[in-house]
């Protein structure tokens, strides 16, 4: 079945902002540090953190919810991909960006949450920050 995991940050961004580069190779590549390529559309193929990470946007609500499916290279062969869906809400001074993490491996969610805070909301708080400069 999977293990599942939830996080959340608050990004000092709009939810448009934060869902426009989320979906953008470019400002993807830029707030996370590992080279990004997204198709930004529905069964779009992407590819994150030097292709570390990689499947198809399943749904897109425009500034609202991204639903991905998601795998990595440590995903075991027979595993059947994850699921990622990416939650925005206005909130005071910014975005409330909510990860709920699917169908993880058994064995692999800790280190997948500690990943999301470490790798994506810590840089990603930077970078919107200075973008507001």
């Amino acid at each position: 079945m999977g293990e599942k995991i939830k996080v959340s940050a608050i990004m000092p961004c709009s939810a448009q902002e934060l869902y426009n580069a989320w979906l953008s190779s470019k400002e993807h590549s830029a707030f996370s540090g590992g080279k990004a390529k997204i198709d930004p559309k529905k069964n779009g193929k992407f590819t994150a953190w030097d292709k570390y990470i990689e499947r198809t946007t399943l749904e897109l609500k425009p500034y609202k919810c991204i639903v991905q499916s998601w795998r990595t290279t440590e995903f075991p062969d027979d595993s059947p991909d994850s699921q990622l869906e990416i939650l925005l809400e206005e909130a005071k001074n910014g975005t409330k960006i909510t990860l709920v993490h699917t169908n993880i491996p058994d064995g692999q969610a800790e280190e997948y949450k500690q990943g999301w805070i470490d790798y994506y909301f810590e840089p990603m708080k930077e970078y919107f920050a200075a973008k507001k400069k």
